[in-house]
């Protein structure tokens, strides 16, 4: 026998009435079981987890990877996706439900002739508890969700996820992977073994990981697509709001840090509409603060008299990134920087953790909206602010 169509790879902890549903529906794919496998990430030893696999196993092919790590998402999937066999790779968390010809839809519209593309799932009624507490739940039977499922597939295109809104579609066709949410899509598993497209383990919590393996998943030339009648319900499980954005915060700078680059700045810095919207006029903007050839605007971190400092709105050598002779003048002799290609629009660093930020000139340059949220950010990241932006505006 080939391979499989589909690999369906599921990172799991302490989910057991979603597993449990998120397995149901996939017991009632009306594609064969031998064209799919799941594959679960298990960070936990859990009799009862394996139990729930147990009820399933005349009707799916589970494999279950276990370990004993702290959770982290990413691992979880890396865990799974090292083991699947199929053709395609779908990513599916635990807390989803698929109707029951979502499989033979998603390989008969988008996969059967080999084709190169990321197909991005809705996520139907995700949006409503995404930034809310929820403290307790209701677990319903899978029979519930069979119905609802059921009228949905009656419905033809169901468009119920933002994403797929009018509203978005600017937004989705600059930036792609910003919206290739990691709770449900699909990709080639050639393309995904060929690059080594597994998750990025750095980021802990909730936050923009999957949109961080989508943008890889981009720059291998392999289109991302919403995909039409390709769509999961979500399923309600507690959830704590404050740990979600206390996570979310540090796992944005550490994609800065890893993607030093304007639209995550400008991910971070605005409403994503709004970063849309905005990122043409920052774009200019930025490139036209420094006016030289072969440079662009940076900032670069190192020390002062042994002071850690901070200079944004420094000229950088566009392809190098090395600084200005000037810029580095500024600092002690034989001693470390980090450059990074930014506008200072968001910064990788926690909250005043530099001595001193020095913002240069060229931040002048910029309209006001741009130029104080680079101030703002800067007196976030420094005790002290060095501000010749304001006194120049006096």
């Amino acid at each position: 026998m080939g391979a499989p169509k589909f690999s369906i790879v599921i990172p799991y902890k302490q989910r057991l009435d979603n597993v449990r549903l998120a397995l149901a529906a996939l017991a009632e794919q009306t594609m064969d079981r031998s064209e799919f496998e799941v594959v679960v990430g298990a960070l936990e030893y859990s009799p009862e987890f394996t139990a729930v696999c147990e009820e399933f196993s005349d009707r799916l092919d589970i494999i279950t990877v276990m370990s004993g790590a702290e959770w982290n998402l990413c691992h979880a999937r890396n865990l799974a996706l090292r083991q699947i066999s199929g053709q395609v790779l779908v990513v599916l968390d635990a807390d989803m439900v698929v109707p029951s010809r979502f499989l033979e839809n998603l390989y008969t519209r988008y996969f059967q002739h080999g084709q190169k593309i990321c197909v991005v799932g809705q996520m139907i009624g995700y949006d409503d508890v995404i930034r809310r507490d929820v403290e307790s739940v209701e677990v319903l039977p899978f029979s519930d969700y069979r119905k609802v499922l059921a009228k949905l597939e009656t419905e033809g295109n169901v468009q119920l996820d933002s994403r797929w809104t009018p509203e978005y579609a600017s937004a989705f066709a600059r930036f792609p992977w910003v919206y290739a949410c990691g709770a449900l899509v699909a990709v080639p598993a050639e393309i995904v073994k060929e690059h080594g497209l597994t998750y990025e383990e750095g980021f802990r919590g909730w936050g923009p990981e999957d949109q961080e393996w989508a943008r890889r998943v981009s720059r291998t030339g392999t289109p991302i697509v919403l995909g039409e009648g390709v769509y999961g319900v979500h399923l309600p499980h507690p959830r704590n709001q404050v740990d979600q954005s206390e996570t979310e915060i540090v796992n944005w700078r550490y994609y800065l840090a890893k993607w030093p680059v304007l639209d995550v700045e400008m991910a971070i810095a605005y409403e994503q509409l709004e970063a849309d919207r905005l990122y043409p006029d920052a774009e200019r903007e930025v490139a036209a603060a420094v006016p030289v050839d072969g440079q662009q605007l940076g900032v670069v971190r190192g020390t002062v008299n042994g002071r850690s400092v901070l200079v944004v709105g420094a000229a950088i050598d566009s392809r190098t990134h090395a600084p200005a002779p000037s810029i580095g003048t500024m600092f002690d002799d034989q001693t470390p920087r980090e450059v990074l290609p930014l506008a200072g629009l968001a910064l990788p660093y926690p909250d005043q953790s530099i001595d001193e930020c020095r913002v240069l000139p060229p931040v002048l340059e910029l309209s006001t909206r741009f130029r104080d949220t680079i101030l703002k950010e800067a007196e976030r990241v420094a005790l002290k602010l060095v501000d010749p932006v304001a006194e120049e505006l006096r």
